[in-house]
């Protein structure tokens, strides 16, 4: 999409932040869709469906969303790590819609990615909770991963990346001025199952056949009564699944 359309995103969510006085954190960086309108139309962009819709066929529940925003001059990093090490999701036929809400640059934290790495089965993973790791359980990859071969993902503001959910990846700090804000749109076909737990998902596109997720609502306003239990709701499950075998209740801020 434009620069334009993609600052019209940006806009909101940093409206929402300046009504609060902090940034966006915590559960509320997790399956914002269900809390707010123009997230929610992201989710629906004829443009990312389309291209979705390629891959994965025309049928598509958005599983979640997550934000990865890495402040200017921050110390915030994602491992290298495949993104199906904790999900639950099988087959593992899974893609990420990554949007740059921003410019994305290697001084900022772009993604690198380790081209094939997706053909190979699941590797072991560690759990870190790193402070500064922005991932779930901070999880990296347990063997040495070869960074010779990583691939930079620069992108202009609007642009978007796909990517499967075994590849590994991962991306460093934001060493410049602004701020470095992505949105990751998790995408499956309706025939995908949850093997943790009773999940819920949107149905985006297409017809759901199968009935494996429970049916979340689109938000009819930003932050209603009704959004604010769907997402309750839909969060409780998918940190059941995420943080399966730790003590952990909610997602890090």
């Amino acid at each position: 999409m434009s620069a334009a359309e993609a600052q019209r995103f940006r806009s909101a969510l940093e409206t929402h932040e300046a009504k609060t006085g902090k940034p966006l954190q915590g559960n509320w960086r997790h399956k914002m869709h269900l809390l707010f309108t123009w997230a929610d139309e992201l989710v629906h962009h004829p443009k990312v469906l389309d291209a979705v819709e390629d891959v994965i066929g025309p049928d598509i529940l958005c599983w979640t969303t997550n934000f990865f925003i890495k402040e200017a001059h921050s110390p915030g990093f994602v491992s290298w790590h495949q993104d199906s090490t904790y999900w639950g999701l099988e087959p593992d036929d899974v893609i990420t819609a990554w949007v740059a809400f921003t410019e994305v640059t290697e001084e900022n934290g772009y993604m690198q990615v380790i081209p094939g790495s997706h053909k190979v089965d699941q590797l072991p993973h560690v759990d870190t909770f790193h402070k500064d790791n922005l991932l779930s359980r901070g999880q990296e990859i347990a063997v040495e991963v070869d960074k010779a071969r990583a691939v930079g993902l620069a992108m202009g503001a609007g642009e978007m990346s796909l990517h499967h959910i075994k590849l590994v990846h991962g991306s460093a700090a934001n060493r410049s001025a602004d701020r470095r804000i992505g949105m990751s749109i998790r995408y499956i076909p309706t025939y995908v199952r949850q093997t943790k737990v009773r999940d819920s998902a949107m149905l985006v596109r297409g017809t759901d056949r199968y009935g494996h997720f429970d049916r979340e609502p689109r938000p009819s306003a930003d932050l209603d009564e009704a959004a604010l239990a769907a997402h309750a709701d839909a969060v409780g499950r998918q940190v059941k699944a995420l943080y399966q075998g730790t003590q952990k209740t909610e997602f890090r801020a």
